[in-house]
This record gives structure tokens, C-alpha cells and sequence, in this order.
């Protein structure tokens, strides 16, 4: 497992890089408010549709969280991306006695009021615009570490370009305190929040 890096000003060149691009290849960056607790750390549960992910919600921890950011990416990108382990990222190897290690150090992350962690619980990439969402089940391990101490944000992203040369992104949030180690109804409670967040992005008329 390769655990998160500090790196003063390594940390301070790719938060810069980040806005940079995030700027120079979007047309807007929207989302809505909502209420953080600062006496509880945030588990941030997003859908996962492709390159951008993790850089646009590093950027929307920044700007509305306010946490220590962290993210659990696959190790062949954390090993490829060198710059990653020093923005928060950790790895995991799926199906591997590692995992178990990944899980268990997301849980005790979030033991932290002061800490975020993302997870893309579907695991592998799908669509923008899929209607039903997958949860792989190791989410509820970290669930169980975490010992309630954390409150959910869910996010779902969605790109349009409508009258513009750059895209402009959307990102619909909701925060919960939820009391379940149901992986079945955090999956449903999200994917409520993915459908209503989807009809909202569809009922844009510009």
C-alpha cells in the first residue's frame, strides 16, 4: 500500500496546477451549499466517469468542505502519477490481502474530524449519465473503522457544454448523518441522490 506524502511546496505547485486547469478547461465550476460539521470528518461518496474526478472534487473540498483532502485511487495511477500520494492520495489493490490495509486506513482517516475522504464506491469508470449506480461492498469496512464519526457527502457530477466552447461543471451535494452499515440502502439513499441530481442537470434550459 502507498500511503499519502507531506510535501510543503510540492502539496502548494499542484494545488496551483489544479485551479490552473480546472480554470483553463472549464467554462464554469457550479455547486451547491451545504452545512459541514467541523466536529465530524466528511466521507465524500461521488460517482466516477472519468479523468477529472478526483481533481474537480479536490477542488470542491477546497472550496466548500474545507478538509484535509484525501482519496483512495487504484496503485498502478498512484504509481504512474508521482505528484498524487502528495495531494492525499492512497492506494489500493482490489483483491488483494493490501486491500484490507486500504480499507482500514480510509476508516481510521475519518476518525479525524479534519479529514475527508473520497471514495468512488462504483470502482471502475461508467457513463455520466448511467441510471443505476454499483457499490462495491469494501466501503462497508470503512464504514465500520470509522465508527460513526464522520457524516456523508454525496456528490454527482455532471459536464454540458450547451452554448459554450468549454464545458461547464456541475456538482450536486448532499450531507447526511446517516446511521446504516447497510451497504444495500447507502447504495439506494445515494443512487436517490444521483436521480434527482440527473433531472436537475437535464431540466437546464439555457
Amino acid at each position: 500500500m502507498i500511503y499519502p506524502k507531506n510535501n510543503k511546496p510540492i502539496r502548494w505547485f499542484f494545488h496551483h496546477y489544479i485551479r490552473l486547469i480546472i480554470k483553463g478547461n472549464f467554462q464554469a465550476f457550479k455547486y451547491n451549499h451545504i452545512k459541514v460539521d467541523a466536529n465530524r470528518s466528511v466521507l465524500l461518496l461521488a460517482n466516477h466517469f472519468g479523468w477529472w474526478d478526483g481533481f474537480l472534487l479536490y477542488w470542491l473540498n477546497h472550496l466548500l468542505l474545507k478538509k484535509k483532502f484525501h482519496i483512495m485511487i487504484l496503485e498502478d495511477t498512484v504509481r504512474k502519477v508521482f505528484f498524487l500520494k502528495y495531494m492525499g492520495a492512497f492506494s489500493v489493490v482490489k483483491n488483494s490481502r493490501s486491500m484490507m490495509e486500504s480499507l482500514a486506513y480510509a476508516g481510521q482517516l475519518l476518525q479525524d474530524p479534519q479529514n475527508m475522504v473520497l471514495i468512488f464506491p462504483q470502482a471502475r469508470l461508467y457513463s455520466n449519465f448511467v441510471h443505476d449506480m454499483h457499490f462495491e461492498r469494501g466501503l462497508l469496512r470503512i464504514i465500520k473503522k470509522a465508527a460513526g464519526k464522520f457524516q456523508y457527502v454525496f456528490a454527482a457530477t455532471f459536464i454540458e457544454y450547451f452554448q459554450h466552447k468549454k464545458p461547464t461543471v456541475n456538482v450536486y451535494v448532499q450531507s447526511s448523518v446517516i446511521d446504516t452499515e447497510s451497504i444495500d440502502e447507502l447504495k439506494d439513499l445515494f443512487q436517490t441522490h444521483y436521480r434527482s441530481a440527473k433531472q436537475l442537470q437535464t431540466q437546464i434550459i439555457i
